[in-house]
């Protein structure tokens, strides 16, 4: 068996991430003033964001075109894969994963399992690159899943926005009527529901500073309940420096945890909003 693994621009991997794991990146299309652009090929983030500035109507995302993935899975065939992990952003977010699974049902060339990630971001990505340790291991389709449901249940986030109305406007947010009144005075805390996989608002807070410290408070409980090492990110849209700060204050305050620092691009940070920012962990796979 010879299992290749793909995934989209939304995990947010590093272009030596993908490389060094032979991972094959799908770009997602996002629209910004009737211009298309292919997230993380024909734009950067920094130059979304700057463009976002003065947008003249709200930014939307499509699917990849499902003929490109066809082919993509076909020339991986071509290449000698008779297995191909496809690994996507929550079927809640976007309804990728479904298309897909529709399209491949009678695919010929190879064998095509869609993963639905439940996620995104970098935690999809942390998803990504152990299913591709675990390929170039040599190890079968079913331990890999095994191995992704079980890394995938460890996984939770917290996000502080500045306000809920990209989010509303996007249809992103499930329970967003408690929420948007008074959206400029207060710091929504949103997570992905557990039970429902989309984004929850569940806590106002009056002040910035008042959400970071209930955001950490929320990681030292779950800490608490962890049974494994932990491995944590704060994840920022287009603002480095915040995140950078974050970070610092964090490894000092859990000093047995490994933080990283990753970003919202395009795709998400339409919905988000410039300068969120969360904190992200899981089991660390790394220490698997």
């Amino acid at each position: 068996m010879k299992i290749a693994i793909v995934t989209d621009s939304s995990a947010y991997l590093s272009p030596e991430q993908v490389a060094d794991n032979n991972i094959r990146v799908v770009p997602i299309p996002v629209i910004l003033d009737g211009t298309v652009y292919d997230e993380g090929k024909d734009i950067t983030t920094e130059e979304y964001y700057e463009k976002l500035k003065t947008a003249k109507t709200f930014p939307s995302t499509s699917q990849p075109p499902l003929g490109e993935m066809l082919k993509l899975y076909e020339n991986l065939a071509n290449e000698g894969y008779d297995t191909i992990l496809s690994i996507h952003l929550a079927s809640t977010i976007s309804s990728f994963v479904e298309t897909l699974t529709a399209a491949v049902a009678d695919f010929k060339p190879a064998h095509v399992v869609v993963y639905d990630s439940k996620i995104t971001v970098m935690l999809m990505g942390w998803l990504v690159l152990e299913a591709a340790r675990l390929a170039q291991n040599g190890e079968d389709l079913d331990t890999i899943l095994a191995r992704l449901d079980a890394l995938r249940a460890t996984e939770d986030e917290l996000f502080i926005v500045n306000d809920l109305q990209n989010l509303v406007r996007g249809g992103r947010l499930s329970n967003a009527a408690g929420f948007i009144g008074g959206m400029l005075k207060i710091k929504p805390i949103l997570t992905f529901d557990p039970e429902s996989d989309k984004i929850v608002a569940f806590e106002k807070v009056r002040s910035l500073k008042k959400a970071y410290a209930r955001v950490e408070e929320l990681f030292s409980l779950a800490l608490d309940k962890a049974d494994y090492p932990v491995r944590a990110m704060v994840i920022h849209a287009n603002d480095l420096p915040a995140a950078e700060a974050w970070k610092a204050e964090l490894e000092q305050k859990f000093p047995d945890v490994t933080f990283d620092i990753s970003y919202f691009g395009p795709v998400i940070g339409t919905h988000l909003g410039e300068k969120a920012i969360a904190i992200a962990w899981a089991e660390d796979y790394s220490k698997e």
